[in-house]
C-alpha cells in the first residue's frame, strides 16, 4: 500500500516505514505529524483524488531536524571577468511514515 502526498510544495510517494526528508517544519523529535493532502492512494485498487482523496490520512513521526550538505551556486560570464559564488544549506525535517489510513 502506498500513497502520494503533497507536503511543503512537493509531491512524495510514501509507504509505511519510509523515511522522508521534508522542508523544515520546526517540530520536536518524536512529534506526530498528519498529512491530509493525499493526492492518490493504492490499496489494491488505485484511488485518485479530485484534488484530494476524502478521508485519507498519512501519519508520521518526526525523527530529527538538521541541515543538508552545502549547495554551491557558481555563475561565470565568459570574457567579462565576472564571477559570482554563493551557497546555502537547506534545513530539513526527517519523518518516518507510521501509517496510511484510507477512508
Amino acid at each position: 500500500m502506498y500513497a502520494i502526498i503533497k507536503a511543503s510544495g512537493q509531491q512524495f510517494k510514501v509507504q509505511e516505514g519510509d523515511i522522508i526528508c521534508f522542508d523544515n517544519m520546526s517540530l520536536e523529535p518524536k512529534a506526530q505529524v498528519e498529512f491530509k493532502e493525499v493526492l492518490a492512494l493504492d490499496n489494491g485498487e488505485i484511488t485518485v483524488g479530485t484534488p484530494f482523496v476524502d478521508g485519507a490520512v498519512v501519519k508520521g513521526e518526526v525523527i530529527n531536524e538538521g541541515r543538508d550538505k552545502k549547495v554551491i551556486i557558481y555563475k561565470k560570464r565568459r570574457r567579462k571577468d565576472s564571477k559570482l559564488k554563493r551557497g546555502f544549506r537547506r534545513d530539513f525535517t526527517r519523518v518516518r511514515i507510521t501509517s496510511i489510513i484510507a477512508a
